[in-house]
């Protein structure tokens, strides 16, 4: 690890970026230039303390999963997330692995499509990106811890954090495309090491994710309704839309309702109430 060139490397980067260029409100009195290490901090699901650490060169070696989430956040190309990757002591993704970084072109989509609740998936169910609405309407997924942010293993592992409130029918229907879902990625991916860790550790502590997995069904992300529990506003069903993005076998869930339905109206009170609860 080479931690005085990845300090400076981090610094650079976040001094190149403005608080438009990722999302955030740029304010009347910034005293530095481009983004703050607590922004950063922000978008890339760290202590402000553990990035302060990173730019000074002091601290452990981050983590891959560290690294990662901070290309993305620091909108690196490929070039660049490469670099930091191996200035931390860590060979780059490599293809045959389930890509976990997010490309700028859509994290700048995300920025754009503000109105409605707005995930990106990997291949494998991770959630590496969101815009504030879904935050708003599925909680702070940031509270999950990063190699548990992922909707198949939170949906058989995971608390009731998910917020989902499906009848029977659309419970087993969405069970079914989640293992079906892993099945997929299984045979794309069969040298990922987190991804077999994650289907045997699915395995081993749901008997329902086991029954399902011996059925042998290969499934897709796919157009579905959801039913989704809000703390404030009760049960919200709405249509979710899958926008595919193959270059990195990644998905993009988009939730939406139809005009002058009750349902368009509770996403207009979640834009007016929840955004500024989060």
């Amino acid at each position: 690890m080479n931690r005085a060139e990845l300090a400076a490397v981090l610094r650079q980067a976040r001094s190149r970026l403005r608080p438009q260029d990722v999302g955030l409100p740029s304010g009347t009195r910034r005293q530095v230039r481009g983004l703050r290490r607590e922004e950063v901090a922000l978008l890339a699901g760290l202590s402000v303390d553990y990035v302060v650490r990173l730019e000074q060169g002091r601290g452990a070696r981050p983590s891959a999963q560290v690294i990662a989430a901070l290309a993305q956040a620091l909108r690196f190309d490929d070039d660049d997330r490469d670099l930091v990757f191996r200035l931390a002591g860590h060979e780059p993704p490599q293809p045959g692995h389930v890509a976990m970084v997010v490309r700028p072109s859509v994290l700048r989509l995300l920025d754009r499509m503000a109105d409605l609740p707005v995930l990106v998936l990997s291949a494998k169910g991770d959630v590496l990106a969101w815009n504030p609405l879904a935050a708003a309407l599925q909680g702070d997924m940031t509270a999950w811890p990063r190699r548990r942010r992922n909707l198949i293993w939170q949906r058989f592992l995971g608390s009731s954090r998910c917020q989902i409130a499906a009848d029977p029918r659309e419970d087993e229907a969405a069970a079914r495309a989640a293992v079906g879902t892993l099945r997929a990625a299984q045979a794309r991916y069969p040298r990922d090491t987190d991804l077999a860790r994650m289907i045997s550790d699915l395995r081993r502590g749901s008997s329902r994710f086991e029954e399902l997995w011996q059925e042998g069904r290969s499934a897709a992300w796919r157009a579905a309704i959801k039913s989704i529990r809000h703390p404030q506003l009760g049960t919200i069903t709405l249509d979710c839309d899958t926008l595919l993005l193959p270059d990195a076998d990644q998905t993009v869930l988009v939730y939406s309702a139809e005009p002058g339905s009750p349902e368009a109206t509770a996403l207009d009170m979640l834009r007016a109430t929840g955004l500024q609860q989060l």
